[in-house]
């Protein structure tokens, strides 16, 4: 078991479950005078796990296994970022108030990013605001969105609008349910594992394509050590700028062109911050902020890892017309126009400048980004 504790974050990794109790007593101030006698409503007078019917299936009876308490509720969303809705957050908090859930009470996230983001706003607006514990389960959840506060939900075409920067009482990271994930899940998680060594630290690009086998394989010392670094970076990151003012924004690299692909192709969020890294290594590249034997490195990380570099909407429409591809490019650029991380009326776009290096540029002219965007879309 390993702790990273700072000023704003408490994150404990782990292999098992079986430290959760006693991580919940130390970040309560409570001294566990008896292991065999300890019991989470000496702390919470209700618990809530809040998950989705896949991790219901996979790890839910794991987790319960090592609490002990009373009784403890749960709510099961369906799988998938349609849960992170206006309605789905009104039916949990109608369920919190039929369990009498109190400022005393605790939820739990036990899922990855959609449940954590979803079951996050519930604690930061129930009663104005109850702890939370994220217990995230999928590569993309413990590398990055359980780490440092944020929550939310979409409305519409635009993904998180609504939410709040809620610190979660400390995050639990067992890395052995990653072992329970599907492929396809855990390859999509690399996307943002990737993106680390691209804004923070050169050298774990290296250390991602050298190691790639084994990370492909869950090797278990491969996988702590990689799990390890990216939490180490977004808590430092998240440690120096917690509201997103400057710094943390390097993070979302990515993640503006992105979203636009990932709404309207219905692909998982790391597919979709995938092909953004390319849109804006393609850029930089463009603009002569890197050379191409950086972008080529880029293109070899994501190959090593079957990750997407280019979108393909005709996979999801019967028929696509030159208009269609123009439509859908625009509509892309118009979800960019509206990212809540622009300020005066313009983009930014975070882009790589040098090796590990990123910068927040917002003077790239509307024409080349949707020039960026016909470079990608392969429909």
């Amino acid at each position: 078991m390993e702790k990273i504790i700072n000023d704003v974050c408490n994150i404990v990794i782990d292999n098992s479950y079986k430290n959760f109790m006693p991580s919940v007593y130390e970040f309560n101030n409570k001294d566990i005078e008896d292991l065999s006698k300890i019991n989470i409503n000496e702390i919470y007078d209700e618990v809530l796990i809040i998950s989705d019917e896949n991790v219901y299936n996979h790890q839910i009876d794991n987790f319960i296994n090592n609490i002990k308490a009373k009784i403890v509720y749960e709510y099961i969303v369906l799988a998938g970022e349609d849960s992170k809705s206006l309605s789905v957050y009104e039916e949990i908090i109608k369920y919190c108030i039929k369990i009498n859930l109190s400022r005393k009470s605790l939820i739990i996230a036990l899922g990855g990013g959609v449940v954590g983001d979803l079951a996050g706003f519930v604690a930061s607006t129930y009663m104005r605001g109850i702890d939370v514990c994220q217990i995230p389960t999928s590569l993309l959840s413990q590398v990055d969105s359980s780490v440092g506060g944020k929550t939310g939900i979409n409305i519409g075409n635009f993904k998180n609008i609504i939410g709040t920067f809620y610190q979660p009482k400390f995050t639990y990271v067992n890395i052995d349910a990653l072992k329970t994930l599907p492929n396809k899940e855990f390859i999509s998680g690399m996307a943002e594992v990737i993106k680390y060594s691209i804004i923070y630290d050169y050298d774990f690009l290296d250390y991602l394509i050298n190691n790639s086998e084994n990370i492909l394989n869950k090797d278990n010392e491969t996988l702590h050590y990689v799990v390890r670094k990216c939490i180490e970076i977004k808590a430092d990151i998240v440690s120096k700028d917690e509201k997103e003012s400057g710094l943390r924004k390097i993070l979302n690299f990515g993640h503006t062109f992105g979203h636009g692909v990932e709404k309207l192709c219905k692909i998982s969020h790391g597919e979709a911050v995938s092909i953004g890294m390319n849109m804006a290594f393609k850029l930089s590249l463009e603009k002569g902020y890197i050379d191409k034997s950086y972008y080529d490195k880029y293109i070899k990380v994501c190959e090593k890892f079957n990750l997407p570099l280019k979108f393909n909407i005709s996979l999801y429409e019967d028929e696509i017309t030159e208009e269609i591809k123009v439509n859908i490019n625009k509509e892309i650029l118009e979800i960019m126009k509206n990212d809540k991380k622009n300020s005066f009326g313009k983009i930014n776009l975070i882009l790589p400048i040098g090796f590990g290096k990123v910068k927040i540029i917002n003077d790239i002219d509307e024409d080349k980004i949707l020039n960026i965007i016909k470079g990608v879309n392969n429909a």
